[in-house]
């Protein structure tokens, strides 16, 4: 019987997906402003995130409602791993630091997978399915931005192991109704998926920092008004 958890996630995570895209770091990437140094920052605080979150769901795979969601092969570490390669040089692990928005993003990853692991399923759907979503148009922006060739400093949004991205989100949205949970975990879940967005979003405000002394605060201004310059 389906619990109808992947619609629940899907209408109960509208408004928060919303908000993403329309904090100005989202709006400038969507645009093409890519800053190299803010991009590889990006992905080295999403290392720590999957790192940790990867961790857990293995350590959880044996567990009757996380593991129908453990997926091997959306794994994004050894990804990560080879884009942060690419920018930071053979050393890149004592290049990388934390953001505070991550550091407790991982710590609340960390209090779920010991307390409450069904939470998990809020965190991995959160990221997993946006990764295969709008991950793949953010690929092709920062490709043709930062003049780069295939995959080269954007490994993270390569799902080599998944040919086709439609059928398998139908398959994770399937394996979400497989879930054996009563309307109080999945309201649960859904509200830990919000809780993930706003540690995206938080992420995401952070770099904003960086990207405005990189580019200036006039032209950052500009590229998140949502004027149009065509005439009425």
């Amino acid at each position: 019987m389906s619990n109808n958890l992947a619609i629940k996630l899907r209408e109960g995570t509208q408004q928060s997906h919303a908000a993403t895209e329309n904090i100005g770091f989202m709006k400038c990437f969507v645009k093409g402003v890519v800053d190299r140094n803010c991009f590889a920052k990006f992905l080295s605080n999403l290392y720590f995130v999957y790192s940790e979150l990867e961790v857990a769901l293995e350590n959880h795979q044996n567990h009757p409602r996380v593991g129908i969601l453990y997926f091997r092969e959306l794994n994004r570490k050894a990804n990560l791993e080879k884009d942060l390669q690419f920018y930071y040089g053979t050393d890149w692990q004592n290049q990388i630091t934390k953001l505070a928005a991550t550091q407790n993003y991982i710590s609340r990853i960390r209090e779920v997978a010991e307390k409450q692991p069904e939470l998990l399923i809020g965190h991995a759907y959160t990221r997993y399915m946006g990764d295969l979503s709008g991950g793949q148009m953010l690929q092709k922006v920062v490709q043709s931005t930062l003049d780069l060739s295939g995959y080269q400093g954007t490994s993270f949004y390569n799902f080599e192991q998944i040919p086709d991205k439609q059928a398998f989100k139908n398959k994770y949205r399937e394996a979400l109704d497989k879930v054996p949970v009563d309307d109080t975990t999945a309201d649960k879940i859904v509200a830990e998926a919000n809780k993930s967005f706003s540690f995206n979003m938080q992420i995401a405000k952070e770099l904003e920092e960086i990207l405005i002394q990189s580019i200036g605060e006039a032209k950052f201004r500009k590229l998140i008004s949502n004027e149009t310059t065509t005439a009425n």
